[in-house]
């Protein structure tokens, strides 16, 4: 019911000529000290692939109401970097183009920690300079927990993160107390919003399949049903 009221407020307060795409999605993969050159390759690429799946490609087409997409690189406290600038996904060779963009993209670096709070106030600060759209998603992808740094909890509480919910895809491959702990720190700490939820990927080779379900739940449309819970 919260999301009803909050989309039922948006509307009575914004001009429908003020809203330019239906979602904004900010997607931040890691790149810290924990990700090898091999599994770098297999997430940026897995992302790639991802985004023109058809089944994702159908989820960003199903309305005509365009999606607004930005991507970005994260590990340590001042480590991000953008590599796929805010683009309006109106048409599939835009997608083909976001997607294209994401698999040419080289790691910037590999030395530096996991500061998932920094990773998080950085992407509302891509929100906050991007279009205005009904809904704000980031999608935060890792293989560990926050280890510099304040944490995703701080974060949310400093910035003006509102509705934006943040989704998560953890990247657990050993079957262990380690890959419980990470899954548990997204849970608790990373996922936040009415329905966030959380995809896990069973090691990199995974990633992209796990990335797929993400963005095709993500960028389902909101039907009255998802709304009332």
């Amino acid at each position: 019911m919260r999301r009803l009221l909050t989309l039922l407020s948006f509307l009575a307060a914004t001009p429908a000529a003020a809203v330019e795409c239906r979602l904004a999605l900010v997607l931040a993969i890691d790149i810290s000290s924990s990700v090898d050159p091999t599994e770098d390759t297999l997430q940026r690429q897995g992302l790639a692939a991802a985004l023109l799946a058809p089944e994702v490609q159908a989820a960003f087409f199903a309305t005509h109401e365009p999606v607004a997409l930005v991507a970005f690189e994260w590990s340590g406290r001042v480590n991000q970097k953008i590599l796929l600038d805010w683009t309006m996904i109106d048409s599939p060779s835009k997608l083909l183009g976001a997607a294209e963009a994401i698999s040419r993209s080289e790691r910037s670096t590999r030395e530096f920690p996991t500061a998932i709070g920094h990773a998080l106030s950085y992407a509302w600060k891509q929100l906050d300079r991007g279009p205005r759209c009904l809904y704000s998603t980031i999608d935060v992808s890792g293989d560990g927990e926050n280890n510099e740094g304040f944490g995703p909890r701080h974060a949310y509480r400093a910035f003006g993160f509102g509705d934006v919910v943040v989704n998560g895809l953890a990247v657990a491959s050993n079957g262990d107390h380690q890959d419980d702990k990470i899954i548990a720190h997204y849970q608790k700490e990373v996922l936040r919003g009415p329905a966030a939820f959380l995809e896990i990927a069973r090691g990199f080779e995974d990633y992209e399949t796990a990335m797929r379900r993400k963005l095709e739940r993500e960028l389902r449309p909101f039907l009255m049903g998802d709304l009332v819970e």
